[in-house]
This record gives C-alpha cells, structure tokens and sequence, in this order.
C-alpha cells in the first residue's frame, strides 16, 4: 500500500510539473495573453503547409502589420522558431512559424516528395503567397507586400529561392510580395544546383532589404572560398567571395550595414556558435529583431519596439523544460501502477539476488576494460558507420571483423564440450554474421518503407552497437559468468510467454496515455515538451505508419542493450546513484565523450576533431540525452520488473515515437 501511494504521490506530481510548466510557457509563448496563437493549414497544389500564427493585439484588416514567415532547417519544425517567432510578435510583427513541406504536421503530394529538393525550393514562396493575400498584413501604397521571409538552413535556401521566385512574379505582375529576407545557417550552396548563385540572387535583389546570418562555427556552410574537405571548422564568411559579392563589397565587416547598389540594404552578422545554436541563441535572436525593426523602420509606428536585448524567449523554453522534466517523470510510475491491473502483473518477475563474485564492478582488470570497450567502442566507429560508405577502411574492417568473429563462433559450437563456450560462440556467431551483413548488404534503403533518412542513419548505427553488445557479453559470459552459474535470467531474459505479452501491453498502454496528455497540452496551450533539439511532439496520426518499421531494430537495440545494463548494474557496488550512473555510460557514454571531443577541438583548435562529420555530430545533440533517459528507464523498470521486457517495449516505442516525429519524414 506504501508503495502504490508513494507511485500515485510521483504521479501527481509529475503531473503539477507537466501542466504548471505549460501553463506558464503559453503566458510567454503568448507574451502574456497579448499575442493569439493557433494552428493553421495552408492548402498548395503541393501538399499541405502547416503552422503556427501569431497574431498581436490589435492587428486586423483595419489595423494591418507587417508580416514575418520563419522557419526551420532540415529535420525539424516549426517549434524550433519559437525565440524569432516570439521576440518579433511581441514588437507587433504578424508572425508565421512554418512547417515546411514533410516536416511537421505540413505534407507534400506524392509526386512532389521522396528527394531532399522536392521540399524547400517553394514552401516559403508558398507560405509568403498565402501571408500576401491576409487582410492583416500590410502593403505599401503600390500594392507591394511588407513581408519578411526568415529560414534556418535549410529555411535560409527557401527563403533565398522564395525572393527569386517573387522578384520573377514581379515582371509579371508588377508587385513584390516579399520586402525583406533573412537567412540563418545557409549561402548559395545548394540553391545553386537550381539555378541561384550568389550572383543571380545579387541580380534579383530588387531593393529589398537582406541579410545573412553566418556562425563562425557553422558545420555546413560559409567555408572559405576553394575549401575542399571537411567543414566542420571556423568560418569566416564575410571574407568570401560569396559575402563579397551579397553586400557589393570589397573589404566588408561583419555586423555592419550596408547600401545596395538597387537601392536595398545589406548586413552580415557572425555570431560566436555553432549551427543548431542559432534558434537557441540571444544573439542571434537579437539580430533577427534588429534587422527587422531596421528593415521595417517606415513602419515602426504600427509597431511596438522594443531594444534587440530585451527577451523572454527562454522562459517558454525553460518552462516547456518543467513540462518536459514532469513528462519523463510520469512514465515509470505510470507504467508500474499499470502493473497492479490482474493480468498485467504477469509482467513482473523476482529480481534474482546478485550472484557471488558480482558484488563489485570490474571485479578483474579484464572485466573491466572489456566493460569501457564496450562502452567506447560504438563512439569510435560512430563516423565511418553514420557515412555508411562499404568501401571505406574502417567499414571493411568491420566486415572483415565480423567475418572473422563467424568463422570463429562456428568453429567454437561444433568443437566446443562445454556450456560457457558454447554460449560464447553462439554469441561470437550472431554477432559476426549480423555485422558482415550489415556492413555489405545494402540496408535501410526503400523510402516507401523507412520514410526518415536521419532515422535510418541512427537505426543502422543501432544495429551495429547490438553486434558489439553481443560479442562482449558473449566473451565476458566464457570469462567470469559459466563459474557464477549464470543463466539468461541474470541478464534479465525470461522467456515467459504472459510475461512479454504483458510486459508489450503495460508499454503500449503507458506511451498512449502519456501522449493523450502531450496532445491534450498542446490542444490547451500549443505547447509541447522540450528543451533546444530535445522533444516531445504532437504529430499526425498518419506518421505512425511511417514509425513502425522503424520499432523491430530501435527494440533490439533496447533489448540487448537493457541485458547490458541489467547484468552490469545490478550488483551491490552498483546500489542507488551509481548504477544509473553506469546505466547512463553503457547507453551513451562513448558517444557523449565523442561529442565533448569533437566541439573541444573545433573550438580550441578551428577545427573538430572529425571535420567531415557535421550532420551526424549535430544528430548526437538530441541523440544523447535520448540514449540516457531510456538508460534510466530500464534500470528502474528492471529493479521492480526483474526483467528488461517492459523498458525493451517502452524505450522502443517512446523513444522511435519521438524521434521520427521531429524529423522529416516523406510521405507518399
């Protein structure tokens, strides 16, 4: 009974933290009820674009403002404009945060999705035709729009091409819909491939006012001219040709304004980050709100200005982050009341005791190191894996290894005369056929089943952790685990029928709930759960056909690698802090450290320590936390389960949910 109030009492407040948070985030997300936010869904011949509309007090067909579309890169949502989309409403801005197309909630037709350029080319062209016709937004006494167009990444090249595209409809029609364009983490480089150089888009300026938002330490773009190689390195980018060229200069300074020779305006600002920082940075929001008021100082009468220091931004993120942390909180008291149901009980198994000679950790030196390679040793095959190149070195290595590992694992199980041999050889086996097949045989790469091309990238790298797994556990099984008498259950393994039934059961039940609270929150305030890449997001419900095939390799990886945790932590010297601790350092230990060593270098050298590796490092930004909250999920679980079914379940579900709904994800 102590224990079932002590779960309801987690429970409750878990639940204060979720809706307090929210709460709170609406009043400055809304900027204390002055703002009015809501869903809308833009109909184009292209599919549909979604996003958020933010509405200041006062606008109306009578009282029209300027407007400002902002967006995001590739992989994410609407939602990661939230500091662009607050700072500039509460200054009076009508703001539009997109989703752009196969992000979010917004989706492409058919025949326009399937390939990296089918989505960003027109979506904010699209979305800044629809804000024109809007009786709120405001024209100047020629019919032309004042409207500004902000894109991160991969947003900046749909914005660029979205001036381009209005400066072309201008010979036409004799109007501009677009006044004003800002991009954030994107030059020409790949607006290029369609015709948009620097020098096109110098041409097709038409006097607007533009600007360019380079971090010194982009990972993708601004790179020095001829630079070949890695790009993960100190940028420069009004040193450039291409900077030269956007602000008609020879020797330019950043932060610093410029005329245009049409009569525009021109600046470069160069914050001191990296490329995800820059929708979680003051100074880069500041800049957006300093070019803006600039821009549209003709109109700052409507307005209401407010110095580019002056924020509240953060105080949504760090309330969504009360949510967040009240969300996380919900789920194991939750999956273990779920438990107390008649039938769903059968989940639960007595935890064996720790058996002798597993009462400290590392017991022998051998234990031990093989223990910190397999923590390491996914981090130090992390670049050649997530690059997926078969040829590569390190790549037919891997083959070779696992090719080797075969061939020894089938030779072990027809010579081997004991038990522990045996084990390790079926052990050695599995995994060596697994990573030769893996390494050689193309995987992951029908798009009308795996729909997320990041998320293909992190399952691939999953699966050949799973082989790591395997070996060490098989090898450290022959060396101290057959003279302990172990059996599949000390690694947390029962092969019980009702117990994984259940176990799948208590999971499904468990992640529905919690995300009918994540949807009933967004339906009260439009907010979510998150913190910078980290979230927790509402989706169509047509995306759950897309994460599907993605839960058979995310639940072998959580299966396997909760057998690691159970068998490492679960010993007296592991007791309480530690062995979460130790939980969270075999789930992402290794890459964690990679992370620290890869920004380290970049920032105290100019370049990181893997200079061709920018989107997968970036990936690892929400990949981390990721691997240690289900890390601290299957400890948990497992001391009141006596099994990892029910974490495996859980961690699979939960964790393949929010991954793919926060990136893009081509729908057909």
């Amino acid at each position: 009974m102590r224990k079932n109030r002590t779960l309801i009492l987690l429970l409750a407040i878990s639940l204060v933290l979720i809706f307090a948070g929210s709460f709170l985030a609406n009043r400055f997300h809304t900027s204390g009820g002055t703002v009015e936010i809501s869903r809308i869904a833009i109909q184009t011949d292209k599919g549909t674009l979604s996003g958020l509309m933010y509405l200041p007090e006062g606008v109306s067909p009578a009282a029209p403002r300027p407007a400002i579309i902002v967006t995001h890169g590739y992989l994410n949502s609407a939602e990661m404009q939230d500091a662009n989309a607050i700072e500039l409403s509460r200054r009076g801005f009508v703001v539009l945060a997109l989703d752009m197309y196969d992000h979010g909630h917004s989706k492409a037709n058919a025949d326009a999705t399937g390939a990296f350029f089918s989505f960003w080319p027109t979506a904010m062209w699209d979305a800044a035709q629809y804000m024109y016709e809007q009786p709120f937004v405001a024209k100047d006494e020629n019919g032309n729009g004042l409207i500004g167009v902000t894109g991160h990444s991969m947003g900046g090249f749909s914005s660029s091409m979205a001036v381009w595209e209005d400066e072309k409809a201008f010979a036409v029609n004799g109007y501009r819909v677009i006044a004003a364009s800002l991009t954030m983490g994107s030059d020409y480089q790949w607006s290029s491939y369609l015709g948009l150089t620097p020098e096109v888009a110098a041409a097709n300026s038409g006097g607007r006012v533009l600007g360019k938002l380079a971090a010194q330490f982009d990972e993708f773009f601004f790179n020095p001219d001829g630079h070949t190689g890695g790009t993960v390195m100190k940028k420069d980018y009004v040193a450039t040709t291409s900077a030269k060229i956007f602000l008609e200069q020879e020797a330019p300074e950043k932060d610093t304004w410029y005329d245009a020779l049409d009569g525009g305006k021109r600046i470069v600002y160069q914050p001191y980050e990296i490329h995800p920082w820059n929708h979680f940075s003051r100074a880069s929001t500041g800049h957006t709100v300093e070019f803006y008021q600039t821009a549209f100082a003709d109109q700052i009468d409507t307005l209401d200005p407010l110095p580019e220091t002056d924020q509240t931004w953060r105080l949504k993120e760090w309330f969504e982050l009360v949510a967040l942390t009240g969300f996380l909180l919900m789920i194991v008291p939750l999956a273990l009341l779920l438990l107390k149901l008649p039938f769903l009980s059968t989940s639960i198994n007595e935890l064996r005791a720790v058996p002798p000679g597993e009462r400290h950790l590392g017991g022998s030196l051998g234990s031990l190191a093989a223990l910190l390679f397999a923590i390491f040793i996914p981090a130090i095959f992390f670049p050649a894996i997530m690059d997926k190149q078969p040829g590569s070195d390190m790549m037919m290595g891997l083959f070779t290894s696992g090719v080797l590992l075969g061939i020894v694992g089938l030779v072990g199980l027809i010579r081997a005369k004991g038990s522990g041999i045996r084990i390790a050889a079926l052990a050695a086996l599995s995994a060596g056929t697994f990573l030769a097949v893996l390494t050689r045989v193309p995987t992951f790469v029908d798009v009308k089943i795996w729909s997320a091309p990041t998320v293909n990238q992190i399952a691939y790298w999953a699966l050949i952790s799973v082989c790591f797994s395997l070996l060490f556990m098989g090898i450290t099984y022959l060396v101290t685990g057959e003279k302990r008498g172990l059996k599949l259950r000390d690694y947390g393994v029962t092969l019980s029928p009702a117990t994984i039934v259940a176990s799948l059961i208590v999971a499904i039940l468990t992640v529905i709930i919690a995300y009918a609270v994540l949807f009933l929150v967004d339906a009260l305030w439009l907010t979510d759960f998150r913190i910078w890449t980290f979230a927790f997001k509402t989706f169509d419900l047509g995306l759950l056909k897309k994460v599907l095939p993605y839960l058979a390799p995310f639940f072998l990886y959580f299966l396997v690698g909760g057998a690691a945790i159970f068998h490492n932590t679960n010993r007296e010297g592991t007791r309480g802090i530690k062995g979460y601790l130790l939980a969270m350092a075999l789930n992402a230990g290794g890459i964690a450290v990679y992370l620290v060593i890869h920004y380290g270098m970049l920032v105290l050298t100019g370049t990181a320590a893997y200079p061709a590796q920018a989107l997968p490092s970036i990936l690892l930004f929400s990949l981390v936390p990721t691997l240690m909250i289900a890390a601290v999920f299957t400890r948990a679980l497992y001391k009141r389960t006596g099994n990892i079914w029910l974490p495996a379940f859980l961690n699979a579900l939960l964790m393949t949910i929010m991954t793919v709904a926060n990136t893009t994800v081509y729908f057909r």
